[in-house]
């Protein structure tokens, strides 16, 4: 009698033991799909656009405060993300 509750007990883990391994792998697989989506550019390239491409206000008197606009566009057919916090750099003498 003890060898068949060894046997009985034995197949009563077996199920759980398979629906837990499947729970793991769909949760790797859902996780895994959607990783490579988040890197997914939509299939094209993206093409970064600023008008105007430069501003030249002349001479100006030191404490001059002036304003002005851009605007920045994806002219390309992918999904445009910058890798660094994107900055304007003000040029002297040029």
């Amino acid at each position: 009698m003890t060898q068949k509750r060894g046997k009985r007990s034995r197949k009563k883990n077996v199920p759980w033991l398979v629906i837990i391994f499947g729970g793991v792998l769909l949760l790797v697989s859902g996780w895994l799909v959607f990783a490579n989506r988040s890197g997914d550019n939509g299939g094209g390239t993206p093409d970064i656009a600023v008008d105007p491409e430069s501003i030249d206000y002349g001479d100006l008197a030191l404490g001059t405060n002036l304003t002005f606009e851009i605007e920045v566009t994806n002219r390309g057919d992918g999904v445009l993300r910058f890798e660094e916090e994107p900055y304007i750099e003000i040029v002297e003498g040029c």
